[in-house]
């Protein structure tokens, strides 16, 4: 996402948080990488890890997402780990124009397994009730991440990113994971029908959502066609957006299920703004859907699994 998105305002992220959140740091093959947890009051707890978007860190999702008010209603830990150079190294090699990358040679899945398996250990996490979430570059991480260490996780979700060929080939779970995706019709980013989109920034190659869908339905042994289309109310007519629901005719706990956010962009869905400049942002990435709130939907999805 573009730079001019990233908060990295550390006030209005502690504001965000609970008395129990806090940030910290682990050493992953020497490089100490940085994070932070909101813990629960109970433990041990279910876990979700929320992974950024690109020139984003932890604290954008603490502040424009509402993982961190879910996270305290609901009991479970949330933990917002930071990309280096704001990114992840994800299965896929290739950027758009003018957006790095993280170093070279950055292993972001040991970062992440590493940092699960330390919230394990020390009583936080229930290791049966662990789930990914990310969003855009964090979202391709999030399917690396599903694909590399399905021994981790209990469900993942991809919100605004489709699979590319450099991602599916590399995909080999040691097991099927519930999966939700949610992407929107009009992303200039990450096109819906696959390619390369509108907008500067974005990469090529990226596959359709209908092939990305299709290739979790296959992963997970589930029936080709869509099980059901459903058409959610229009809470909000001024968002410009609409979403209907696919699911999927999947073996028990296999679930794969798109939330497609028609006229949708490159935006999470959420009741309250994703961006500092709501108006530069539908300007530059289209309009933000208000009628489902992607934290809300993604945990309803995950609290089903273990």
């Amino acid at each position: 996402m573009p730079r001019w998105l990233r908060i990295g305002v550390v006030v209005a992220a502690l504001a965000a948080c609970t008395h129990s959140a806090g940030a910290d740091t682990i050493d992953v093959n020497g490089v100490m990488r940085s994070y932070t947890v909101q813990l629960p009051a109970k433990k041990p707890s279910p876990l979700v890890i929320v992974l950024h978007g690109k020139t984003q860190r932890g604290a954008d999702m603490v502040a424009r997402t509402a993982w961190p008010q879910v996270a305290k209603r609901e009991g479970f830990a949330a933990v917002f780990p930071d990309g280096l150079n704001h990114a992840w190294a994800d299965a896929r090699t290739k950027a758009g124009p003018a957006l790095r990358g993280p170093p070279p040679g950055t292993d972001d899945v040991a970062f992440i397994a590493k940092l699960v398996e330390k919230l394990v250990a020390n009583g936080t996490a229930d290791p049966h009730r662990v789930y990914v979430a990310g969003i855009s570059n964090g979202g391709a991480m999030a399917m690396t991440l599903l694909c590399a260490r399905a021994d981790l996780f209990a469900a993942g979700a991809s919100v605004i990113m489709n699979l590319t060929d450099e991602a599916a080939v590399t995909c080999h779970p040691s097991r099927p994971l519930p999966m939700l995706l949610m992407n929107g019709t009009a992303d200039p980013l990450v096109p819906y029908e696959g390619g390369h989109g509108s907008s500067y920034f974005a990469a090529d190659g990226f596959w359709s959502t209908e092939e990305t869908l299709a290739f979790w339905r296959k992963l997970n042994g589930c029936e080709i066609d869509d099980a059901d289309v459903a058409d959610l109310p229009d809470k909000t007519s001024m968002d410009q957006s609409a979403v209907t629901r696919i699911s999927s005719r999947c073996p028990k706990g296999h679930d794969v299920v798109l939330y497609r956010i028609n006229h949708g962009g490159h935006r999470m869905p959420g009741f309250a703004a994703d961006a500092r400049f709501p108006k530069i942002a539908t300007r530059l990435l289209g309009p933000q859907n208000s009628d489902i709130d992607g934290a809300e939907t993604i945990w309803s999805f995950f609290s089903r699994f273990r």
